[in-house]
């Protein structure tokens, strides 16, 4: 009995050596293959950044492209990959047939986000460079890929938003005009002279280079106030002054509101003391 086992160990463990000696070739192909494989996708991939960068091709569709020719390289890969170890073609594109279905309901949010990215390619709501405004997210688009798109903050940070919502929700652009209206609303004292306070206002906007004199900057009294007179300072610049313009505006009139004595009223707590 023990010697009918260890025949048919004998003979398993032959038919398996003589099966391995068999599969070897293929099996090293396979490898060459892969490691190949995987040395010509950096390489096209190398030579489809250069190919962009000389012919300065949109940074939207560099991008967009080079994620898509990344997977696409990789999934020819595999198939070649999987072919070499013996899976024959036909029964690898039943298999994926058979599983595409069960594939595509596990993945409906990354069609969904790869169909947005194809939609933002053809109708360009931005590109590469713009700053947006999208899922509650303001910064300067970075990246626009197959599935995702990023976002660099005021504070340097990277949002990653996929691109099924952007292409199904609102976007502000602030790149598709060159130049952008900024209005800057302060309150004034009752007893403080309005005429006076829009005077600094314009000379401030007028002494500006980076402030555009057509169209007129404007100042006008947007409200009367429980505790303050606010009046709104409208003026445009271009996108890429719009920043500095603002901020210099917004120091200049605290300065200059201080030299005439012009006041601006703020929240005051008086507590009494009572023994």
């Amino acid at each position: 009995m023990k010697m009918d086992i260890l025949t048919d160990y004998e003979e398993y463990a032959e038919k398996f050596i003589g099966k391995f000696w068999d599969f070897l070739p293929d099996l090293i192909a396979a490898a060459l293959i892969l490691i190949i494989g995987l040395w010509v996708t950096k390489f096209i991939n190398k030579m489809v950044t250069k190919f962009f960068q000389v012919k300065e091709y949109d940074p939207t569709l560099e991008s967009f492209l080079q994620s898509f020719i990344k997977i696409a390289l990789k999934v020819v890969l595999f198939v070649l990959v999987i072919t070499q170890l013996g899976v024959q073609s036909s029964s690898l594109v039943a298999i994926i047939g058979a599983a595409g279905l069960a594939i595509g309901l596990a993945l409906q949010g990354s069609l969904a986000n790869f169909a947005g990215g194809v939609l933002i390619l053809l109708f360009k709501p931005f590109k590469v460079g713009d700053f947006i405004t999208a899922q509650g997210v303001d910064g300067t688009v970075k990246e626009i890929s197959i599935f995702t798109t990023k976002l660099t903050t005021f504070g340097n940070q990277v949002a990653i938003i996929p691109n099924g919502q952007l292409s199904n929700n609102n976007i502000v652009n602030y790149n598709i005009e060159k130049t952008r209206r900024d209005k800057i609303t302060v309150g004034i004292g009752y007893g403080s002279n309005i005429k006076v306070a829009k005077d600094i206002l314009l000379q401030i906007c007028n002494e500006k280079e980076t402030i555009l004199k057509d169209p007129m900057p404007e100042v006008y009294v947007g409200e009367l106030g429980d505790s303050s007179v606010n009046l709104s300072l409208r003026f445009w610049a271009k996108n890429e002054d719009f920043w500095a313009a603002h901020f210099y505006v917004l120091e200049e009139l605290k300065l200059r509101f201080d030299d005439n004595d012009i006041e601006i009223p703020f929240p005051q707590r008086v507590m009494h003391n009572t023994k």
